[in-house]
């Protein structure tokens, strides 16, 4: 059976005026057309031919000799060439720009940016791109705790944090408690591996290790008491969901930042509220 979406060897078993068909053996009554623009002189029946296999403008199985940026079940980072009240279209390297349907998109996207695409058929046989691509990612990194990474946020969930492709090929993932709340689909960061998982995933860090991010999350948290006058209307017994919306950290970051102010003499705790100390 010829494979849709695929790089396959396939045989020379007719030649016509506008091309030549191709079959996995003579004698096979699926064939498929390599258009006469993709071929050469020289090729006759019975020879051999790699070719990639997709469906053109009238949604006919074609084959191609020019190599597609992504195959089926695969991801590859694609710009987006045009949208359109449909959806958006990919530029994969072949002749047939590649769909990308509004309901496979992670976020909106523009003409001009680059996303992070995998390779799938719809329920009509056709091929086309989804921004979903977390089934489709490697598992078998060869980063371990601590390595820097760089990697592409490709979908963000309110209950599980930013899910990013490590060098747009590996699973990761920035836990929502890292504080998410600035990152947008299609940022490119720069991140710690915090962990691994045992089937592989990387677990990641946008912040330095504790002892490292303290001051800084400090500093921020002193610019903040300084947008309210010099007194937070609550303390670090606040919710998390409080202190994430205020200042994007963890209640755990919170809590070591007001501490590390507090040794400094640069804020107390009283009746309820952070004050900062007038020097």
């Amino acid at each position: 059976m010829l494979a849709i979406g695929e790089k396959q060897e396939l045989m020379i078993v007719k030649k016509v005026t506008f091309g030549v068909y191709l079959a996995q053996k003579a004698g096979d009554e699926e064939t498929v057309l390599l258009p006469k623009k993709e071929t050469d002189e020289s090729m006759q029946c019975g020879d051999k031919v790699t070719v990639f296999l997709y469906r053109d403008s009238s949604d006919r199985p074609i084959a191609t000799r020019r190599e597609p940026l992504l195959t089926i079940g695969k991801t590859a980072v694609l710009k987006v060439r045009e949208v359109t009240k449909i959806g958006a279209f990919l530029d994969w390297g072949l002749e047939k720009d590649l769909f990308l349907p509004f309901h496979e998109q992670t976020g909106k996207v523009y003409p001009g940016d680059e996303c992070v695409i995998a390779l799938y058929l719809d329920k009509s046989g056709r091929l086309c791109g989804t921004m979903k691509v977390y089934p489709y990612l490697c598992k078998n990194s060869p980063y371990r705790i601590d390595d820097q990474v760089r990697g592409r946020v490709y979908e963000l969930s309110d209950n599980f944090g930013a899910f990013v492709a490590v060098d747009d090929t590996y699973s990761g993932l920035i836990p929502k408690r890292e504080g998410i709340s600035g990152l947008k689909v299609g940022n490119i960061v720069r991140a710690r591996v915090s962990g691994v998982k045992e089937d592989g995933k990387l677990d990641l860090s946008i912040r330095e290790k504790a002892y490292l991010q303290m001051d800084e999350d400090a500093e921020c948290v002193m610019e903040i008491i300084g947008e309210f006058d010099g007194v937070l209307p609550f303390d670090d017994k606040a919710s998390p969901e409080l202190i994430q919306r205020e200042f994007g950290l963890s209640k755990n970051a919170f809590k070591r930042a007001v501490g590390r102010l507090m040794k400094q003499g640069r804020v107390e705790i009283r009746d309820g509220h952070i004050r900062a100390i007038k020097e």
